[in-house]
């Protein structure tokens, strides 16, 4: 048995043949996860450090309502033109020729335009949704300490089974587990009936 095993790992190599072998064919699943995790937490570290200074003074929140001032502008125009176009036809119809002899180069350079302000716009809020997210996974290990003190307050309450030790008397389990009376609630009932 000895020599047919040195003969197969002279052919096949030494280790685990089967394993070396499938790995040709498809990716080792667990080397592929470690190597997604450590990429994924060096650009979440890096978001982190990305994102550590706020910045907004007051020409940051001036240029934010600027910046959202032409989608509403656009939409809301859109919607003015069929209006118009059904209160007053004759006027609709003829800055609608004035429109249709614009030079098509215009409207090329009009596009890009509004391409490249509508694609920095979604790039400006992609990023600062980054932050964002970002700042909540920071805030993970905060939100699991109080998920646990929740779990453990309740566990602690008064209407758990066996908060009370009561062993086997079945009365007193109940008795435990059922709210008593609230003599306040009782006279402000009492008081609002006569």
């Amino acid at each position: 048995m000895g020599m047919i095993g040195r003969v197969l790992d002279a052919l096949f190599g030494s280790g685990n043949v089967i394993k070396e072998t499938a790995e040709v064919f498809r990716v080792n699943a667990e080397a592929d996860a470690v190597r997604a995790v450590t990429v994924q937490g060096a650009a979440l570290e890096q978001f982190g450090r990305e994102f550590m200074i706020p910045r907004k003074s007051r020409f940051d929140s001036v240029m934010d309502g600027i910046n959202r001032i032409p989608r509403p502008a656009l939409a809301l125009g859109t919607i003015g033109l069929f209006v118009s176009a059904m209160v007053q036809p004759v006027w609709f119809a003829e800055r609608m020729t004035g429109i249709a002899l614009v030079p098509e180069p215009l409207w090329w350079l009009l596009g890009v335009i509004v391409s490249f302000y509508f694609g920095a716009r979604h790039q400006a809020k992609g990023q600062e949704f980054q932050r964002e997210l970002a700042q909540t996974i920071s805030r993970v290990p905060q939100v699991t300490q109080s998920l646990d003190m929740l779990a453990e307050f309740r566990s602690q309450r008064h209407d758990t089974p066996q908060a009370a030790s009561t062993a086997p008397d079945a009365s007193l389990t109940i008795s435990a587990v059922t709210p008593g009376g609230n003599p306040a609630l009782e006279d402000w009932v009492q008081s609002r009936a006569h």
